[in-house]
């Protein structure tokens, strides 16, 4: 059972184009409960497991923490319910693009899109995501009521290069996986969730008023427990020129960047300017998430996040930063500006520069 979950999450999962939904503190957690949470079984679990503000964890032992510790109504799991919301919130005000009411999603192969039902989904056999060999997109589906699946129901991903973006199930009030489901993403439900016997989640089970129940299960998030103390970059990567709307072509013109980053936010900074267009944009960085590690664990893909200096229109920037595998490897940068100034960059490889995780 263990291998299918370590092949399935073994993908570089990022924010989605059309947004993203950011987890905040929650971001290293697999599985939270509000009221209680509770296990029957050899369950496993890599990342952190939190109730609040209920203070109930029931069944670890014989439930098995691979990584990360259990928050029972501590300041930790209290923050990462309040993050949850904001996450949840976010999810659920994104506008859809398809509309599935009514149709049960085995069966079905989805491209990278907002998928919504208005009331009710249901799960009966294989749901294939394709993300068309593109970093551009990702899937988020807005449940108004229930999510169930099917005895046996999986959910795969198909095309998928170095990078996939994220998968994110806002689930009106509750969940219920089905014995044996195997299953993709992160359910960010209202109430609670119910996973039956065998099953395996590649991503998060957060629930944000009720319960979480497990049996005999194993839920691998997909992130890494600990932040790098330092991080700092510079280089140039490729941009189109002229400019381009398409955030994936790479031209003949330059952007530089530079940035310091440390958990705490003192000392920070981050600029970026692309010398086709002109655009320039620094300012403080606020927020450090790791969202892939390397085999042992060690920080691999970071996202730094913060706001645009005051002198500047109001905006918001979010880059993401590969470390190269080994001494004298190649970096990847990527960047995405909202508000009064607006960019997009898919991760690329730089030049002139390096990217270090300290």
């Amino acid at each position: 059972m263990k291998s299918s979950i370590l092949l399935s999450c073994a993908v570089t999962f990022v924010a989605p184009a059309f947004g993203g939904v950011f987890l905040g503190t929650a971001e290293t957690f697999a599985v939270l409960g509000a009221s209680t949470v509770t296990n029957t079984g050899a369950t496993e679990i890599r990342g952190n497991l939190g109730v609040s503000p209920g203070t109930a964890v029931v069944g670890f032992p014989p439930g098995i923490m691979e990584a990360g510790t259990i928050h029972s109504a501590d300041a930790v799991a209290a923050q990462a319910q309040a993050d949850l919301t904001t996450a949840y919130n976010y999810a659920a005000a994104l506008p859809c693009k398809f509309n599935l009411t009514g149709q049960d999603l085995g069966g079905l192969t989805l491209t990278p899109a907002v998928y919504c039902f208005d009331s009710s989904a249901q799960l009966t056999g294989a749901l294939v995501l394709n993300f068309e060999n593109s970093s551009k997109g990702g899937f988020v589906f807005q449940i108004g009521s229930t999510l169930t699946t099917a005895s046996s129901s999986t959910v795969s991903i198909t095309n998928c290069t170095k990078r996939c973006s994220a998968v994110v199930w806002q689930v009106g009030s509750s969940a219920t996986l089905g014995t044996s489901t195997k299953f993709i993403g992160d359910i960010l439900a209202m109430a609670s969730i119910t996973l039956t016997t065998d099953v395996n989640i590649c991503g998060r089970a957060l629930a944000l008023t009720g319960a979480v129940t497990m049996d005999t299960d194993i839920v691998f998030f997909m992130g890494s427990l600990t932040a790098p103390a330092v991080v700092t970059g510079n280089g140039q990567i490729s941009v189109p020129q002229p400019d381009s709307i398409d955030p994936a072509a790479t031209g003949t013109g330059k952007a530089s960047f530079a940035l310091i980053a440390g958990p705490g936010g003192k000392g920070t900074f981050f600029s970026y300017l692309n010398y086709v267009t002109g655009l320039r944009v620094y300012g403080a960085i606020h927020n450090i998430e790791v969202i892939a590690t390397h085999q042992d664990g060690s920080p691999r893909t970071i996202q730094v996040s913060g706001a645009c200096h005051g002198s500047l229109p109001t905006c918001t920037f979010s880059a993401i930063l590969e470390k190269p595998d080994g001494p004298g490897g190649t970096g990847q940068f990527g960047v995405t500006i909202a508000g009064g100034l607006n960019e997009a960059r898919s991760p690329r490889l730089t030049s002139a520069g390096q990217i270090e995780f300290h």
